[in-house]
């Protein structure tokens, strides 16, 4: 296969997971499973999850400045499977349990609401830059890839921290 049929057929993946995945979770919030099982073990777990990735990821831009590439490689493989497990947590959560409301006040909650729609719309945001970033690097695109990847790192770094950040904002008030 040559390189523009290839980078076709990536391109129209990409763009299918970037949309599919966040449809997809706004169409499972407005559903709940009845189980008899409880999943709020999850949330600290996923958020977790978030603290490791966010690690992983500055792991990865020290083994790369370091010239190591096989270890970035495995860091940044490592970095998306820990983002996919945080995924299908989340999903799982939220799918079998009542949303939490926020339960603070006054600057407290602006500062939450703020940081948690930074949080969504940039993990949003952040699926198509994770993807196209990948599928640059396995292609050997290696210019192109450090080009986004300067875009991607930083805004995936936030998403973690900030995923931990709106975990112990809203943490106090799960039921």
């Amino acid at each position: 296969m040559n390189t523009s049929k290839s980078s076709l057929k990536y391109k129209n993946l990409i763009i299918l997971v970037s949309i599919a995945i966040p449809v997809v979770v706004a169409i499972l919030f407005r559903i709940r499973l009845e189980t008899s099982q409880s999943f709020s073990f999850l949330p600290p777990i996923y958020a977790a999850i978030n603290g490791y990735t966010a690690i992983v990821l500055l792991l990865a831009l020290w083994a790369i400045k370091k010239r190591k590439i096989n270890l970035h490689e495995q860091l940044m493989k490592t970095a998306i499977g820990l983002s996919l497990a945080f995924l299908l947590m989340y999903i799982v959560y939220h799918l079998t349990s009542d949303p939490t409301p926020f339960g603070g006040e006054g600057w407290v909650k602006t500062v939450y609401f703020i940081i948690l729609i930074s949080h969504i719309l940039l993990s949003i945001a952040l699926i198509p830059l994770v993807l196209i970033s990948f599928v640059r690097a396995i292609s050997q695109q290696f210019t192109q890839h450090r080009k986004i990847a300067r875009i991607t790192f930083p805004i995936w770094l936030y998403v973690t921290i900030t995923g931990v950040i709106v975990y112990f904002m809203i943490s106090p008030y799960y039921n």
